[in-house]
């Protein structure tokens, strides 16, 4: 296959933005997106509430500068000061790009954009499309990408990075309608492949598929994972499915009612009540549950988030999708009666060690969105800045891989490291001897996960954590791939994503052992109080000869000091 200038892999948010910016910056450049859905069912289509930009339509008072302090703040004062920067200043030239491209944005009465208000934020600031902004922005964006020119491989799986020394020659993936695996040499990689707290199973309103690949492909090739040990927990997911209940249910007036009928977070955030950040808010339910003060079902204890005051005209009109999933997934209309709700596991503020443009340790590596880690989000993301952060910082990655493609030579993936890989899918299907079953490991790998390293973690759980973790790693080398078929072989991508998730999944636990402190959505139970003498930094994890090694990076300060958090 001739060497591409560009391989993107991820074809969500942060993928086809990058796809779309280098292609603007350089339009004769040969750039391949490789997903392995197709691009308009990535994981951004599942982003409910919003993006925000201090544009100024519903507060006009509201400022870039309010929106920097803000997202700091709500990190808990672990972002790099200088990354904000970067995203909060771009924030409003990126939704009026989208708009200008396409973007049906929500609108006010005087037809500006609308802004709704979101958890830790100072001014309502929010930018949505009703409750499906990421659908209708993909949507815009891979439109986009296909006017202009980009090649799209979809349904190809991403097994590893062809590595020759500090300089990455291109990749290596499965195509899944076929089950042959192909080289794509390449002068520049951008991993874009999401989130991985699909890794915490049924406690999770991730999709099946956001299993950290490109996080593992980068941290079996030796780039740096950065503080993996903050995984956020979104306080309102559907009590049986763990599905997302967007933050503008709480945006637009929303309740959270315990069950003496108390609207308890005047408990926890008097000010701000159920729209503090998500760290505090999603504590302060399990802390409900945890004391007796939760309903109880077959289906495990929850709280009530109440809609109905708000009136069957504005959720019809700004949460339509939200109505349409309760009903389909717990029989509750709520025009009529409170949801269920319970915290899930959503988004992961660690991942691949970037820099400000997206670049990583390896030449020619770039990564961008939830895989990266900038840090924009620092111990915890606020509500509205997810989609911001793929949108800004995909944008960089594909305009910094575009301006320096030029500078390495085409890469060339040998017939001998191509046949390696085959012969390591293959190997799969026949293992010797006792053999161990994917959905057995993949269950106790999540329950693990939810009981030990969740919302609160002690030192005691954490290891116990560590230890299974350390034996499923184990087991896996005996799962056996039943089916043997080439065809969309699903069994094969199971474990394939479970390898992936066992690799994060150790990063995750040792940085959550490790971090004796308190901090955002790190809340360990005998360190109850945030450190900053000792941890006001950020961890990092390598694997170096097949094991993880331990390193720190700190913090870039700004304008802002440390200061105590409350809401």
């Amino acid at each position: 296959m001739k060497p591409f200038d560009i391989v993107i892999v991820g074809g969500g948010g942060a993928g086809l933005y990058a796809a779309m910016e280098a292609m603007k910056t350089n339009p004769s450049l040969n750039i391949a997106v490789l997903s392995k859905v197709y691009p308009n069912r990535s994981h951004t289509s599942a982003a409910q509430g919003g993006a925000n930009a201090a544009l100024g339509n519903t507060a006009k008072d509201d400022t870039i500068e309010m929106h920097i302090f803000d997202t700091i703040k709500g990190s808990d004062y672990l972002a790099d000061q200088d990354a904000v920067d970067v995203l909060c200043s771009e924030a409003p030239k990126i939704i009026r790009e989208l708009e200008n491209i396409g973007t049906p944005w929500s609108r006010l009465e005087d037809n500006t954009i609308a802004q709704r208000p979101f958890g830790g934020a100072g001014r309502p600031r929010c930018c949505y499309c009703a409750d499906k902004t990421g659908h209708t922005i993909l949507q815009t964006l891979y439109e986009q990408c296909l006017r202009k020119g980009v090649i799209f491989f979809n349904e190809y799986f991403a097994l590893k990075l062809s590595v020759n020394g500090s300089r990455s020659r291109g990749l290596l993936a499965m195509n899944m309608k076929t089950g042959k695996v192909e080289a794509f040499p390449a002068k520049t990689v951008i991993f874009a492949t999401g989130g991985y707290a699909k890794m915490y199973w049924n406690r999770s309103s991730n999709a099946a598929g956001n299993t950290g690949d490109g996080q593992a492909i980068a941290y079996r090739a030796g780039i740096p994972m950065k503080d993996m040990e903050f995984v956020q927990f979104h306080p309102t997911g559907l009590r049986k499915s763990g599905l997302l209940v967007t933050e503008g249910a709480r945006g637009e007036g929303g309740f959270l009612i315990n069950k003496d009928g108390e609207r308890f977070m005047a408990r926890y955030a008097k000010e701000k009540m159920e729209l503090g950040p998500r760290d505090l808010v999603s504590r302060s339910i399990e802390t409900e549950i945890l004391e007796g003060r939760g309903f109880d079902s077959p289906a495990g204890k929850y709280i009530h988030l109440d809609l109905t005051h708000l009136g069957a005209d504005l959720i019809k009109a700004r949460l339509p999708q939200i109505r349409e999933m309760s009903l389909n997934f717990e029989g509750v209309d709520p025009i009529e009666e409170p949801i269920p709700v319970r915290p899930t596991a959503h988004y992961s503020m660690g991942g691949i060690d970037t820099d400000n443009f997206g670049r990583t340790i390896m030449e020619g590596v770039y990564a961008a969105g939830e895989c990266a880690c900038v840090s924009v989000h620092g111990a915890n993301r606020l509500g509205g800045n997810s989609l911001l952060d793929i949108l800004v910082f995909g944008r960089i990655a594909g305009r910094t891989a575009a301006e320096e493609a030029g500078k390495f030579e085409p890469g060339t993936i040998s017939e001998a490291e191509l046949k390696d890989s085959v012969d390591d899918l293959r190997s799969r299907m026949q293992p010797s001897g006792h053999y161990e079953r994917y959905g057995a490991l993949r269950e106790e790998l999540g329950q693990t996960l939810a009981l030990n390293v969740g919302i609160f973690r002690e030192a005691s759980l954490v290891k116990k954590g560590i230890n299974d973790i350390s034996e499923l790693q184990d087991r896996f080398k005996k799962v056996r791939v039943f089916d043997s078929s080439d065809v969309f072989n699903t069994n094969l991508m199971q474990v394939l994503e479970l390898q992936n998730m066992l690799d994060l999944a150790e990063t995750v636990a040792a940085g959550a052992l490790a971090r004796e402190e308190s901090r955002g959505s790190h809340t360990r139970i005998d360190f109850p109080v945030r450190d900053d003498e000792k941890w006001h930094k950020h961890t990092l994890a390598t694997r170096i000869n097949g094991k993880i090694s331990a390193g720190e990076k700190p913090v870039t300060m700004g304008r802002y000091e440390l200061q105590e958090r409350t809401y």
